[in-house]
């Protein structure tokens, strides 16, 4: 996170702060950009040719990649949440500040998947700052080699 923000007010904000994490992580990123109500993902109600939201504003999303391993993939929404996938396990719903912790978690191998024998199944368990995770159910199918090397 950059030094000194607690929190992110806007997707731009967020974005700065994932761009802080790639170099200090030394991650190649790419970002992309939807501005307007009739690009964003959220907004399908919105009318044809109509770019802000009620109130005036214009809601932007943006969609961020980070190279190497593991596969890690953002999408901020205007909303102050995010949905970040890591190895195509999907963790939906993280808080906008939560976010560059979330990441920070994974890029420093502190994520690990917890297995239960029974009835079967692995969890993906990214601790969080004040003794919190954030936990996330992983089909069978989805445990790639990354994730497999995490199982405890």
């Amino acid at each position: 996170m950059i030094v000194g923000m607690d929190q992110l007010p806007t997707t731009e904000a967020a974005v700065t702060a994932l761009r802080a994490l790639a170099d200090e992580y030394a991650r190649e990123i790419e970002v992309s950009h939807d501005i307007g109500a009739d690009q964003t993902s959220r907004r399908t109600a919105s009318g044809v040719g109509v770019t802000t939201d009620p109130d005036g504003s214009l809601p932007h999303e943006a969609h961020v990649e980070f190279g190497g391993r593991p596969r890690v993939r953002v999408r901020l929404y205007p909303e102050d949440d995010a949905l970040i996938e890591v190895e195509n396990v999907e963790c939906p719903d993280v808080p906008r500040d939560e976010v560059p912790a979330f990441l920070r978690s994974v890029f420093e191998d502190r994520a690990y998947v917890k297995a239960r024998r029974f009835p079967p199944g692995y969890f993906l368990v990214v601790p969080m700052p004040r003794d919190r995770t954030h936990k996330e159910f992983i089909p069978l199918l989805v445990l790639t080699p990354w994730l497999s090397e995490r199982v405890r």
